[in-house]
């Protein structure tokens, strides 16, 4: 970022005490512009398409269209906005979702205010931000998917499985992987559950990680 370029962020939560906040405090800082907000994933991709802000800070539980959503229809648009995932769920699978679909970076809500703008500015040039509790989480199910994937082959996963765990690595949801797949949201879970099983894991994360480690799939 050149010296003295303003960062033009979008503010986008369905509660607009959050955003009142938010805003407030973004606008102390004399290299911050905040151009807009919007209270759901509809409204902040009709302001993304016609501001362009360079960051958006965007939640993710939202009427409407949510934000794991919007964030995937930003990166398909091609438009070149950095999104900052702003929530309050620290669940893996929502995590996982949120970073495939194409978020810069995941911070939850309690980040301090310091913190939260140091991370708009570490986006801007390039960089990621995660909350550090996210961090060791996700370093611990890599660690498990790496003792996982020593000992059982991909081969013992049948082609339906496959597919499934690369949507899964791909961030859908099971009624989107039902969707593209043409099988009940009932038959992704029994697919979902088998998998885990073969590949002695627990938790879907850990399946999107092993899809990605042993290039299932490519993000």
């Amino acid at each position: 970022m050149a010296e003295n370029e303003i960062i033009k962020v979008l503010i986008v939560d369905d509660h607009q005490v959050v955003r009142q906040g938010l805003r407030t405090f973004l606008e102390l800082h004399a290299d911050i512009s905040v151009i807009g907000e919007a209270e759901d994933g509809l409204r902040a991709l009709e302001m993304i398409e016609l501001h362009h802000p360079d960051v958006v800070l965007m939640d993710l539980v939202m009427p409407g269209m949510n934000g794991i959503t919007t964030i995937r229809k930003v990166r398909e648009s091609g438009i070149p906005t950095k999104i900052i995932a702003l929530t309050s769920f620290s669940d893996d699978d929502k995590v996982f979702s949120t970073i495939q679909a194409g978020a810069a970076s995941y911070l939850l809500k309690d980040v301090s205010p310091d913190e939260l703008v140091e991370a708009i500015r570490a986006v801007q040039r390039g960089d990621a931000r995660l909350h550090p509790d996210i961090t060791r989480r996700l370093m611990d199910q890599v660690s498990q998917v790496n003792s996982a994937s020593q000992e059982i082959s991909k081969e013992e996963l049948t082609g339906r499985e496959k597919e499934v765990i690369c949507l899964v690595a791909l961030g859908r949801n099971n009624r989107e992987i039902a969707k593209e797949l043409y099988i009940s949201e009932k038959t992704v879970k029994t697919h979902i559950s088998n998998s885990l099983s073969k590949l002695h894991l627990s938790q879907r994360t850990q399946l999107a990680i092993y899809a990605i480690k042993n290039h299932l799939v490519e993000i």
